[in-house]
């Protein structure tokens, strides 16, 4: 799924790149201008794996708006009105009739405004973590101030900051992820944005929403204060709140489940994300060691034995953990996972569950290996085919008996939920021309 951008040019003459994905109903995506790059973002794991499933929902329509990636950065106007032109331009080059509109932190003040104005267009509004009054953001006009001659200031440490909440301090994830803001905006834009913000009050507007909305809320967000969302929420009729814990990476599944179940409201619903074209999925592979070997050793009644308690001990972690089994492959298990922190707790589960039987039953060893891997495979007769299945089964190959070993790919979407990784470095895989970086899950029995 590569973006194939396209320009829309706005009343007052600025052109602002967008890209769409899917077919369907149309979703129109307002971001946060931090981090809007309709081109870039798609190689960003974290980002990509949170856009890629609407894709599947239905048409997602995605722009920068004016200042930021590939829109114009050439410009004056960042008011309001300027980014609802934006927004606009997008529609009206897309003939889009009617369309949800899902806003996201600041991008939710042009959506709010849009769906105000243009009841008969939103059929659908889903507000993520934001607000309405500029005042509300910064608190004080000093704290913005503050905020400013940060940025100002040191523009490298400043990204490092933001990047640094989502990935920790160092890592090679936060490194890339500054990198990628940089890339997305310019400290002078942003000022500007924030300074165009500290004027905007919508308040009065909420009234006025008729479309049906969700307002969603991340509870790891401690600069957006929870009294902020509710009377965003309150103020908008029959507008429902919905709240997710921690931050976009964490119980992802959560959160796409409540926007999908929303906007199919009223509706047959579409499919759920699952065994989907171009949908991303973080692939397990579970293989039992050595078992020819143990056929000879125990006898294939004895060694069927120890292949059903394998399947029993997989199956059990994937239902604790929101995993699909795939398929049998004789000796091992193939699933899939819609988020990378499920999967590695599955993993994680699965050893846990083995280790506990060979304490449990000494006389009848059993040792799995674990591979994972994250990417988007091809769907096809409910089974899942591609380059990333086929990385995948190769790292499984790769691992050692207890051993849980991870791709890179997995190992980003995963930061921040306190896994612990080992770097394994650079391994050639067979099939494969260049070295893949893999990384070993640690994991305990005790924990």
């Amino acid at each position: 799924m590569e973006p194939q951008i396209q320009y829309a040019k706005t009343s007052d003459g600025a052109n602002i790149a967008f890209a769409t994905y899917g077919e369907g109903r149309p979703l129109v995506w307002s971001h946060q201008p931090l981090t809007s790059h309709v081109q870039r973002e798609w190689q960003i794991p974290i980002l990509r794996a949170t856009f890629a499933p609407f894709a599947t929902q239905g048409m997602l329509v995605r722009f920068d708006t004016r200042g930021v990636g590939l829109s114009d950065r050439d410009v004056d106007d960042f008011s309001l009105e300027a980014r609802v032109r934006d927004l606009e331009a997008v529609v009206e080059h897309l003939q889009l009739k009617e369309f949800s509109l899902l806003g996201v932190e600041r991008g939710g003040l042009p959506a709010i405004s849009y769906a105000a104005n243009h009841p008969e267009r939103v059929s659908h509004l889903v507000l993520v973590n934001c607000f309405v009054s500029g005042e509300i953001n910064w608190g004080t006009q000093r704290a913005q101030a503050l905020e400013l001659t940060r940025l100002m200031d040191d523009w490298e440490m400043y990204t490092e900051n933001i990047a640094a909440q989502a990935f920790g301090f160092g890592s090679e994830e936060s490194k890339g992820y500054a990198e990628f803001v940089r890339e997305c905006i310019s400290p002078e834009v942003l000022a500007r944005i924030h300074e165009a913000e500290n004027q905007i009050d919508l308040s009065s507007l909420l009234s006025e929403i008729q479309p049906p909305t969700l307002v969603v809320r991340h509870s790891g967000f401690k600069w957006l204060p929870m009294d902020v969302t509710r009377q965003l929420a309150a103020g908008i009729p029959n507008a429902r709140l919905y709240e997710v814990e921690g931050f976009y990476q964490d119980n992802s599944a959560e959160f796409l489940t409540a926007i999908f179940e929303f906007l199919n409201e009223g509706e047959e619903a579409a499919a759920a994300p699952g065994l989907a074209a171009d949908d991303v999925h973080t692939i397990l592979f579970t293989d039992i060691e050595g078992s020819a070997a143990l056929r000879q050793r125990l006898g294939d009644a004895k060694a069927q034995d120890l292949v059903r308690t394998h399947n029993s001990i997989v199956r059990d972690a994937l239902k604790a953990h929101d995993g699909s089994e795939v398929k049998h492959t004789g000796d091992g298990i193939m699933a899939s996972f819609s988020s990378a922190a499920k999967a590695l707790e599955g993993a994680i589960a699965m050893q846990r569950g083995v280790a506990e039987h060979v304490e449990e039953h000494p006389d009848l060893p059993l040792a799995v290996y674990i591979g994972l891997n994250a990417g988007e495979p091809i769907a096809e007769d409910q089974d899942l085919f591609g380059t990333s299945v086929d990385l995948a089964k190769r790292i499984c190959d790769h691992a050692k008996p207890g051993q849980i070993v991870a791709s890179n790919v997995v190992r980003e979407l995963a930061a921040g939920k306190r896994f612990l990784f080992a770097d394994l470095g650079d391994t050639e895989m067979r099939g494969f021309e260049d070295p893949v970086r893999l990384y070993e899950v640690r994991w305990s029995e005790d924990d």
